[in-house]
């Protein structure tokens, strides 16, 4: 597997999460340039969230498959979202 391919391998088209709060949460992190990975097979993360800057300082968040509170897992996703400082603007354009 090229290396191409293998990014790409984790950055396919997803699996949605069970839970709609978490799905709407992860929708909306990638509606503002988030990447979804497949977790590993034998993680209990569900996958990862990882923000626009591709690099070892971006921001990165990993998704449970059964949070212990559903609600709060989907606040935690969208803070963390709207905390990143690599996050783009409406023009996709980086906010550094």
């Amino acid at each position: 597997m090229t290396h191409v391919n293998s990014i790409a391998y984790y950055f396919m088209r997803r699996k949605k999460h069970p839970q709609k709060e978490i799905e709407e949460a992860v929708k909306y992190a990638e509606s503002r340039g988030w990447k979804y990975k497949k977790a590993g097979k034998s993680a209990h993360a569900w996958g990862r969230l990882l923000c626009p800057e591709a690099s070892v300082e971006g921001c990165k968040m990993s998704i449970w498959s059964t949070p212990r509170n559903i609600e709060n897992h989907a606040k935690q996703i969208r803070r963390k979202v709207d905390s990143c400082q690599h996050r783009e603007d409406e023009k996709g354009e980086s906010n550094e």
